[in-house]
């Protein structure tokens, strides 16, 4: 009898766990099992609710009906023209229809349903607006004609404000250039542009009170270069097209040394100095009316320096004519705290805290310049903005922003030096569709394998990978699908701060080792093409260690002997704040940390620097090979067969990033693309 119950409670338990691994690896297979329709045709960011049918709508030619949309649906007309197809009464059938839609932020709302003819419905003109730009994601060209996935969408944005932000007090940005990131912006949904005008190289805004403030001799960088008024109007008018508000900034007192070197004035408590801002407000607000620029942003951050003080009461009669003139105001936080204030807006920067009751905007940790194109993706994909599911009356939205602080030689290095559009792709899937939690332990690294998470990143960097190759043809996308590489890792190993330590694992390598009486093994499987060790903002990582030595290592399979390009960089560099914690490395050195890699066992010679042994205070000589994904590629020698990849990545006190990247790419016509014939796997 024991033995009998012994039986069944042990088959209660097999089936109990057999039960439970099928629910487990069934909802892998179903994240896994995507319908080949969204694989082909994959929308960002990720409708709120979407099902995809069987079978795709083919046609020659359209019609499309819309009596209440009729600038939407020139639009969409225009699209399908420029594609090479006509408008017929015997074409597909499309119609915008306007109705009120119940769900939360009806008014960018749509619903659009595809099958044997195509309907999208919307309350405003912004939700027919997102309808067609979802609708222009979707379409593929056959032959003569087109065609789209049989599907039914019901969507609408988490948060109100989706914006991004460029500072062109810094470093000015032509307008055709800022027009190009700002059709981008629109592609992806985004309802805010950010327009930094004034910082301590120049204001950047034409005024015609002061036309002082546009004088080379004002101006540290880019002598000569501003925005007239009208290219201004121009801007707002291009944006406001396209349902996007443009938020200008005059960044005051701090950041201010172009305006006082205009002015003549030697600090910020001139007498004369708040009339003149009063006036350059009054002058900005001008330009747009409220309805088409409701905001405002005056800046009041980083005021370090004793000429930028200001009296009590500076700042809050700058606040109070801002108000005056029908605008809600901005300010970042951290910055000036005005007494009485209980109506600005805080754009939060950093990890700082929104003041209680105030409405803001969440920029924290959204600083493109500080971003690596592969584990800053994970940071923009996990994290939650505002730290909410979705907006309310005080949680508005977040804006990504790019801060090239450091002077470049080029406009056109802004895009190339800074992940700026795999950031805004990757962004706009968190800052629309919003996420149920904030997952601060994937900020710097990817989740672990065989993990929903990771699946559910593995998902979404499948749909870039697709837009990246449709949709940024001839642009700057430093990325590549980086869920196929994996590496063991080893460490930290203690150097006492000294990094040219040698350890067994550069002799030979096997599982364990013994050091110092200290027992190492190798991690399990890594992922990423980025691996950050300990982060530079304190986000979780792989240590708590703050030096020492960690190794990686990986296994590449080429099917014939070849020189293969790769991206290879050491503990890498924020387009910020000069080459921070520097000094830049010396020839013959990948970094001051003096890491190595070996392929095969032989050691790979790090890349002939173009300006090697800078300083850290070297803000306004312009980077031009300094971080991997924008020098020339490393050429390595694989061997056919399987390859052993070895790297060793010391830390020392003085510098401020401990992380690696090795990854194999293939670039042509400045286009980088995965290497569709190597395979990966780990050793250990």
């Amino acid at each position: 009898m024991e033995s009998y119950l012994f039986k069944n409670k042990f088959i209660a338990v097999v089936y109990f766990i057999t039960l439970n691994l099928l629910f487990i690896f069934n909802g892998y297979a179903n994240l896994q099992r995507a319908n080949p329709l969204e694989n082909k045709y994959p929308i960002i960011p990720t409708p709120q609710e979407i099902s995809y049918g069987k079978g795709e709508l083919t046609f020659k030619t359209f019609s499309i009906t819309a009596s209440d949309f009729n600038t939407e649906s020139e639009l969409l007309r225009s699209f399908f023209q420029e594609k090479g197809i006509n408008e017929s009464s015997n074409g597909v059938k499309i119609q915008i229809i306007k109705e009120q839609l119940p769900v939360i932020n009806p008014d960018e709302a749509y619903k659009l349903s595809i099958d044997s003819d195509i309907k999208i419905w919307a309350t405003t003109e912004k939700g027919a607006y997102y309808a067609i730009r979802t609708l222009q994601q979707i379409f593929r060209k056959q032959g003569q004609g087109g065609l789209f996935p049989k599907l039914k969408i019901t969507d609408w944005p988490a948060f109100k404000i989706r914006g991004f932000m460029h500072d062109t007090g810094r470093n000015f940005q032509s307008i055709d250039q800022l027009k190009e990131q700002i059709e981008v912006i629109s592609q992806y949904k985004y309802n805010i542009f950010h327009w930094h005008l004034t910082d301590d190289p120049g204001w950047r805004l034409e005024s015609k009170l002061y036309p002082q403030l546009q004088s080379e001799e004002a101006t540290s960088r880019g002598k000569g270069k501003f925005y007239t008024q009208e290219e201004f109007k121009d801007i707002v008018a291009f944006c406001k097209a396209r349902h996007i508000t443009v938020i200008p900034e005059f960044d005051i007192p701090g950041h201010s040394q172009a305006f006082r070197k205009a002015m003549g004035f030697e600090t910020m408590k001139d007498e004369r100095a708040l009339p003149t801002l009063l006036n350059l407000f009054d002058e900005l607000c001008t330009l747009a009316s409220a309805e088409d620029m409701p905001y405002i942003h005056i800046g009041t951050d980083e005021v370090r320096n004793r000429e930028e003080y200001v009296e009590d009461g500076f700042v809050k009669q700058i606040m109070d004519r801002v108000k005056a003139l029908d605008r809600d105001l901005i300010v970042w936080m951290e910055g000036i705290e005005v007494k009485g204030d209980s109506t600005s807006i805080n754009q939060l920067w950093a990890q700082f805290d929104p003041r209680p009751g105030h409405r803001f905007i969440d920029s924290r940790a959204n600083y493109i310049n500080h971003l690596d194109p592969f584990a800053g993706m994970s940071r923009l994909f996990f994290q939650q903005p505002c730290r909410q599911p979705k907006g309310d009356e005080l949680a508005l939205g977040g804006i990504l922003c790019a801060w090239p602080d450091n002077n470049v030689a080029n406009e056109r290095d802004i895009l190339k030096q800074n992940p700026i559009y795999p950031s805004i792709v990757f962004y706009a899937d968190a800052i629309w569709k919003g996420r149920k939690e904030n997952k601060l332990e994937y900020w710097a690294k990817l989740p672990a394998l065989n993990t929903s998470e990771l699946q559910e990143f593995k998902v979404f960097e499948d749909k870039v990978i697709v837009h990246r190759d449709f949709f940024f043809e001839g642009k700057k996308f430093p990325y590549i699908r980086q869920t196929d590489f994996q590496w063991n890792v080893i460490g930290p190993f203690e150097n006492n701060n000294d990094v040219n330590l040698k350890f067994p694992v550069e002799n030979t390598l096997v599982a364990s080792y013994n050091v110092d009486g200290k027992d190492y093994k190798w991690s399990e499987p890594k992922v990423g093409g980025t691996l950050h060790f300990k982060h530079f903002f304190g986000f979780p990582a792989l240590t708590n260690e703050k030096t020492g030595t960690f190794y990686a290592t990986m296994e590449v399979y080429s099917p014939d002997d070849r020189l293969q390009d790769f991206w290879v960089g050491f503990q890498g560099w924020s387009r910020s704040g000069g080459r921070r914690v520097g000094p830049f490395p010396d020839q013959g050195q990948w970094h001051t940390t003096n890491p190595k890699l070996w392929v095969n066992n032989v050691e790979i010679a790090p890349p002939n620097w173009k300006q090697p042994n800078l300083g850290t205070r070297t803000d306004e000589i312009p980077f031009i090979d300094e971080d991997y994904f924008y020098r020339s590629p490393t050429k390595i020698q694989l061997k056919k067969g399987w390859n052993t990849v070895l790297l060793k990545i010391p830390q020392d006190n003085n510098s401020w990033k401990w992380m690696f990247t090795c990854v194999p790419v293939d670039i042509e016509n400045n286009q980088v693309r995965e290497v569709s014939d190597l395979k990966f796997r780990t050793i250990f």
